[in-house]
């Protein structure tokens, strides 16, 4: 089954060639556009898409707002028959734009260059939509940054961080460090199954939505610090 995208940029042209460059892939179908923040939390109703990709700075609604909506409605939408798990990874220029950060706090699940190549957007579309999470690389030490100049609920982070085990805690902090579960559970010595185990019950016990929350949790609490 195809993963169907809705593509939010208020820029035509932008939607356009991310519309062919996604089209290009056996198994990404893209299912609708948006030109505004409002028009794209209409189309998740209306489509149902496994992912948007949502752009940062667009007219009558921002994706900060657009994003949070799309995540309250999906939320809502769990007690239904059929509740959509349409997932939302944000589109951002090199300069990281002030509102990714809020973003991903909204819960976005994660955050792409506008200038990726091809095969890193559908590749990043396809983390997204299997419910991972994604920071580009190129970017992270910025968000890292930021995480550092607002950590002003540190104590109460600091504090349910003491809920974790040991174990969970090491688990955390390798994922903050953007570790797979693979690299985590061959630097920890453990079967990769526990230490999904270990994350989904870290998730639960902080309670987070995905790894992107925990990563800014775990920075947040001072667990893990930006390298110098």
């Amino acid at each position: 089954m195809s993963i169907r995208v809705l593509i939010a940029d208020d820029q035509a042209l932008v939607r356009e060639g991310l519309s062919v460059l996604l089209s290009a892939q056996p198994d990404i179908e893209v299912a609708g556009e948006a030109a505004d923040g409002q028009d794209a939390v209409d189309e998740v109703a209306r489509l149902h898409p496994d992912v948007v990709l949502m752009d940062v700075r667009m007219p009558v609604l921002n994706g900060l707002e657009a994003t949070r909506k799309i995540v309250e409605y999906v939320a809502e939408q769990q007690e239904t028959a059929n509740p959509p798990a349409t997932k939302v990874l944000v589109l951002t220029t090199f300069d990281l734009d002030e509102y990714v950060y809020e973003a991903l706090r909204a819960g976005a699940s994660g955050f792409l260059l506008k200038d990726s190549s091809a095969h890193t957007l559908a590749d990043a579309v396809r983390v997204v939509a299997d419910g991972n999470a994604l920071l580009a690389p190129s970017v992270t030490k910025r968000l890292i940054d930021e995480f550092a100049r607002l950590g002003a609920h540190r104590a109460l982070t600091r504090t349910r961080l003491n809920q974790l085990t040991d174990r969970e805690t090491e688990v955390l902090a390798l994922l903050a460090e953007g570790k797979s579960n693979a690299e985590i559970a061959e630097h920890l010595v453990l079967a990769e199954q526990t230490v999904k185990t270990h994350v989904s019950r870290i998730l639960t016990k902080l309670g987070l939505r995905d790894r992107t929350q925990a990563v800014i949790f775990a920075y947040e609490s001072g667990l893990v610090r930006p390298a110098s």
